[in-house]
């Protein structure tokens, strides 16, 4: 008789967990959400939580705010919503810098990405260039690196600022070459290319919609890709394995994540708007002829890529012995 109605008592504890549960799902969201980014306005990383916050808006009838933090990059960012409560109302735009190359370079930082955060949805990629100015006497992948071997440390490369996918993928680029060049970080890609433009800087390794009016302009001259395929939108550069480099991947990849312990319903259902706002013919469009991929993949996915891109840039950082702490 005690046996029946303790078996009774927890199955009616646990039908009051999945009715609080699923009612939890139902009713969200009924309040604003906020989505931080790790980054100033008007780059890739702001268009992506506008984009994203502005239709789901529309579609949830709820005010979605977007805060720009790029303070120590991103990382500030990461932090405040690693530490916010776990009820989908405090989300991120996350990316390689705060979600991955930072957390490797500086064990210190009060976030893991691995366990602080539940991924919600992979949502863009933008590849990288690799660009020279348009009166830069290398003119190809080639002539770059037998440059720079025939100059060791005479050729100097731009980057948005130390730790960002840019630094990591040209420290990947000298790793795969063997060559020797300095690194001039700026803050943000604004000034590095602008410098890049001018001939201050020997080379710069960016993303394709940042610079792709440059280079249909004539201001700047793209060697490589770094992507499997080429580029739609530039489709006569070559990729960096046609141009003998397989091993240089990477470039800019953005993705929503929720704090850690997030109720599942809650990272299903912006998990799911995600994947319906970015299919969106208007927004894809719009997106994609900016040289932007928009991939679509479930939260278990995105988990995969962390996962790869720590093993990625865990092993460049490794060897080519970067420390930023000094």
């Amino acid at each position: 008789m005690l046996r029946s109605i303790g078996t009774a008592l927890s199955l009616a504890t646990l039908a009051l967990i999945g009715a609080a549960q699923s009612g939890h799902a139902q009713d969200y969201p009924n309040k604003p959400i906020r989505i931080l980014v790790g980054a100033a306005p008007g780059g890739l990383i702001d268009l992506f939580a506008r984009t994203y916050g502005g239709k789901l808006q529309e579609r949830s009838g709820q005010p979605v705010l977007v805060e720009n933090n790029s303070i120590a990059t991103g990382t500030i960012a990461a932090d405040l919503v690693a530490k916010a409560a776990p009820d989908g109302y405090t989300l991120i735009m996350g990316h390689p810098a705060n979600m991955t190359i930072w957390p490797i370079v500086n064990p210190k930082l009060p976030y893991d990405p691995r366990k602080d955060f539940a991924p919600i949805a992979l949502v863009g990629k933008a590849a990288n260039l690799l660009l020279v100015a348009k009166d830069s006497p290398i003119h190809s992948v080639r002539e770059l690196i037998d440059t720079a071997k025939s100059r060791p440390g005479g050729l100097t490369y731009a980057s948005q600022g130390l730790g960002s996918s840019a630094h990591m993928a040209t420290e990947q680029f000298k790793l795969a070459t063997g060559i020797d060049a300095i690194h001039v970080p700026y803050r943000g890609s604004t000034p590095a290319v602008s410098d890049l433009i001018a001939g201050q800087v020997s080379f710069m390794i960016d993303t394709v919609p940042f610079n792709l009016s440059h280079v249909r302009g004539g201001a700047l001259r793209a060697l490589a890709v770094a992507s499997d395929e080429r580029s739609l939108v530039l489709p006569d550069v070559p990729t960096m394995a046609e141009a003998g480099v397989p091993d240089v991947q990477g470039g800019l990849w953005l993705a929503l994540f929720a704090p850690a312990h997030t109720p599942a319903a809650v990272i299903d259902y912006l998990s799911k708007q995600a994947q319906e706002i970015f299919a969106l013919p208007v927004v894809r469009q719009r997106l994609e002829a900016q040289g932007l991929v928009l991939p679509k993949g479930s939260p278990d996915e995105l988990a995969q890529l962390l996962q790869a891109e720590d093993l990625r840039w865990r092993d460049v950082i490794k060897r080519a012995k970067i420390d930023f702490a000094h």
